[in-house]
């Protein structure tokens, strides 16, 4: 799935993304350093895969989207 990340803390390693429908969904530290990035900067489009449904959702891997 992809997404559009919105905000980042790097000193928790966490933050949020929006979904294409505008949907914000948080990530946490585990999600961020599963997919090896350093950084991430709001505007950027990244691939997040996900468990659960509704509010039981949750980011389990964030990475940069790449074509």
């Amino acid at each position: 799935m992809q997404a559009t990340a919105y905000t980042f803390d790097p000193a928790s390693r966490s933050g949020q993304v929006l979904l294409d429908d505008g949907t914000p969904v948080p990530f946490d530290a585990p999600a961020f350093d599963a997919g090896g990035l350093r950084l991430l900067r709001p505007g950027q489009r990244v691939r997040i895969e996900t468990e659960g449904n509704g509010e039981n959702r949750r980011i389990t891997l964030v990475t940069l989207q790449t074509l």
